[in-house]
């Protein structure tokens, strides 16, 4: 199974990560809310390791979800949070507690986000060939 380090700094208008793997390559970036402790649909997910598995959302599609019960993320409950997901999307105000790649970090509408989320999506998903993986995610 693979291993992927997602490495976070937190801002108070989101969070932005870089995505490695294990050799320390950089995969893409990562954008996603602020911390706000936790709450569902307005908060990043807690920092910790996560099983990251293939899933079909009815308004995603193909993308991929996180799973780690001991931190009360889980795809469909019970539990804390709920569909936490990786798919496209530029902005943390384009997110309600989800994850979004992309090629890079820009400024968007006012707003700081990743540039290219669709195209990095596409990597992103190339690169997990439909299989789960490891994700933890850590403090940079």
């Amino acid at each position: 199974m693979k291993h992927f380090i997602l490495k976070r700094r937190y801002f108070e208008h989101g969070t932005y990560s870089t995505m490695h793997r294990a050799d320390s390559s950089k995969v893409c970036r990562m954008v996603e809310r602020e911390w706000r402790n936790n709450e569902p649909f307005k908060s990043c997910v807690p920092e910790g390791s996560y099983l990251i598995v293939p899933h079909n959302s009815p308004k995603y599609g193909d993308c991929y979800a996180l799973v780690a019960a001991t931190l009360g993320v889980t795809i469909d409950g019970p539990s804390l949070r709920t569909a936490c997901l990786i798919h496209p999307a530029n902005k943390p105000s384009e997110l309600l507690g989800c994850l979004s790649p992309g090629l890079d970090f820009g400024f968007l509408d006012d707003e700081w986000c990743v540039t290219h989320s669709g195209d990095a999506f596409d990597v992103l998903m190339n690169e997990l060939g439909g299989l789960p993986a490891q994700l933890t995610i850590i403090k940079d």
